[in-house]
């Protein structure tokens, strides 16, 4: 118990203290839990810590992950991602495959060997790549979206690797690896249900394990939650989350299929169930903890004896897979039309190689594909390229961006940032346009900013001109002119980004009036507490008008119709002054009791009154 609660203590000190430092330096997250991982790791040899087992723990934070990221994505959105599923992600693991399987044949080894090694090292880090664009803002650019696809398929394809892998290899290391296999299945059992098993046997309990989620997802979940809900205990919620999660992970482990895989078709399965809100807000903070002992994990197992004995080529070989990698995937975003800043971002973000790495090293270690001496050294080369992901991420943030936000070639209509136009425009998607064109023909002069270049070249073609770059960097926004503008309007589509962007112009253009755009009521009481009194709730005004032309196509007069939707228009805005200050920033509605007390108890006090209005507006003709 003691030797558990140490090490507990241990990792817990390491990444309170080495991560909030990490990011005051702008270093991120990331890169702080791999140093704190580094720093630990003599105490972690001194202990006799089976580090490996910690990683395998560790490792559910990557599965918890995607199952989240399932969660964001419905089937048909899966689907209409498919061109750049098989495009975009396909093609850069073949690319890179054969450029790394090229090179490592440059260096003597066998093509068995090199295909093995170019597989493997094609795929990138889900988990850094993910956590890091979500940390800056960068998941909704174009560049983003693009790093996301591979990913996606990237994680995909990890299903035919492991089953063409083992086709690799070679007779030499397979009858030196049989006296081991024997030995080990005599000290116990093996929990793989496919072992004995032909291939068609196989194949039946792997479409069986697949169809087992689906189903038990699609019909199983919402009967079980709503079992569980009916305690009204938050904590059996969470307990159920878990085990929906880590139940999927074992049946994928046992079928020999991947757990994270797995755990995002599950997602995928949920996203249009109503327990998904509730599902994310119960396995974010575990998926935060556990991702954090992965990273550190990474940082602790590497082997710096054998760094030392092999540092020149090691380094070599890391810094020549990284600019592999980016040679193919600069390729592909010229061949998919990714420009500028986002193609930079797409190189170098997947530049590295991923955790899968470290599975599927030992995978072909055991089934005698790769040498143990190569496997080593290929775990350093992974592990330090993706101890270096962040700092590409700071090279593209620091230098890259801001140098094509000043290159007037990828502005996309040729000019520069203008600095002295009175109204800024955050945004040109759905409301920023609509907003823009509104100004322009009554005359008005804007700069409209957005992150999507493919955005931006899109409303070109019709004569729109806006700016690139990222609206919530204060660098961006004093060369659009901040200083003297009348105006801020933010009409982005994400709500953490319009929050980062109130809160940093409050505080430092308080005289500036700005008009926001909200995700929902409770984003309003986040953007009031951080100053700004001019908020839009993005489906507000649609609703009421929806909400009139149904009383109007029930036989209500549009007068009457038009004086009800008035009076629950004054009853809404009513009820959100009443009960504002009970709004806590951070914590969800459903989690703060003194909310939902206030809330209910103005419904109590007001909802009769307006009843009896309403009706009444309705009964006369």
């Amino acid at each position: 118990m003691i030797d558990a609660l140490l090490l507990t203590f241990i990792f817990l000190v390491a990444g309170v203290i080495s991560v909030p430092i990490a990011s005051r330096l702008g270093l991120g997250s990331v890169l702080g839990y791999l140093l704190a991982g580094i720093i630990i790791s003599p105490i972690l040899s001194i202990l006799n810590v089976d580090l490996a087992s910690v990683q395998n723990f560790g490792e559910l934070g990557v599965v918890l992950m995607l199952f989240l990221v399932g969660l964001e994505l419905e089937p048909k959105k899966l689907w209409a991602m498919k061109t750049r599923l098989l495009g975009l992600g396909g093609g850069q693991v073949a690319l890179t495959a054969l450029f790394i399987m090229g090179a490592s044949m440059m260096l003597d080894q066998s093509w068995r060997i090199s295909l093995a090694v170019g597989l493997i090292l094609a795929l990138s880090s889900t988990a850094i790549v993910l956590q890091t664009l979500g940390e800056k803002g960068l998941m909704r650019s174009d560049g983003g979206q693009a790093s996301f696809s591979v990913l996606l398929a990237q994680d995909i394809i990890v299903i035919p690797m492991l089953a063409f892998i083992p086709l690799l290899a070679t007779p030499e290391l397979l009858s030196a690896l049989n006296h081991a296999a024997e030995q080990a299945s005599a000290h116990g059992s093996s929990w793989n249900l496919l072992e004995g098993l032909s291939t068609w046997q196989i194949t039946l309990v792997t479409i069986g394990a697949i169809i087992t989620v689906i189903l038990g997802g699609s019909y199983l979940s919402s009967p079980i939650f709503r079992f569980i809900a009916s305690a009204q205990l938050r904590e059996l919620f969470t307990a159920t989350a878990l085990m929906f999660v880590i139940g999927t992970t074992l049946l994928m482990s046992v079928v020999g299929l991947s757990p994270a895989l797995g755990t995002f078709l599950a997602g995928v399965v949920l996203a249009n169930s109503p327990y998904r809100h509730e599902l994310e807000s119960d396995i974010a903070p575990f998926k935060g903890l556990l991702l954090g002992l992965f990273f550190m994990t990474v940082g602790a197992g590497i082997n710096f004896s054998l760094l030392a004995d092999h540092l020149i080529s090691i380094i070599s070989l890391t810094l020549g897979v990284i600019v592999l990698k980016m040679a193919a995937l600069l390729m592909l975003g010229s061949l998919f039309k990714i420009r500028g800043a986002d193609k930079w971002l797409f190189a170098l973000g997947l530049a590295q190689a991923g955790e899968f790495g470290f599975v599927l090293l030992s995978f072909t270690e055991s089934n005698g594909v790769i040498p143990k001496a190569l496997a080593d050294q290929l775990l350093l080369v992974v592990a330090l390229s993706m101890l270096l992901t962040p700092i590409l991420f700071i090279l593209y943030d620091r230098y890259l961006a801001p140098h094509y936000l000043k290159d007037k070639d990828d502005q996309p209509q040729g000019v520069g940032m203008p600095g002295d136009k009175k109204i800024i425009i955050a945004g040109s998607g759905r409301m920023g346009s609509l907003i823009d064109r509104m100004m322009s023909l009554a005359g008005y002069d804007t700069t409209v900013i957005d992150y999507s270049t493919k955005q931006l070249r899109t409303l070109q073609r019709f004569g729109v001109n806006n700016y690139f770059g990222d609206v919530t960097r204060p660098e961006l926004l004093h060369a659009a002119g901040i200083e003297d503008a009348q105006l801020l309007i933010v009409a982005i589509d994400d709500p953490e980004q319009i929050s980062k962007l109130i809160k940093y112009v409050m505080e430092h253009y308080p005289h500036l009036h700005v008009i926001s755009r909200a995700y929902d009521r409770h984003h309003v009481y986040d953007l009031w507490s951080y100053g700004c009194r001019d908020i839009i709730r993005e489906v507000h005004d649609s609703s009421l008008r929806m909400g009139r032309s149904a009383f109007e196509a029930l036989g209500i007069p549009q007068e009457n119709a038009e004086k009800m939707v008035d009076l629950y228009r004054q009853h809404d805005q009513d009820a959100m002054v009443a009960v504002a200050d009970a709004h806590k920033i951070g914590v969800p509605a459903h989690e703060n009791s003194h909310y939902i007390a206030k809330v209910k108890a103005f419904l109590e006090a007001s909802d009769p009154e307006i009843k009896t209005q309403m009706q009444a507006y309705r009964d006369t003709k």
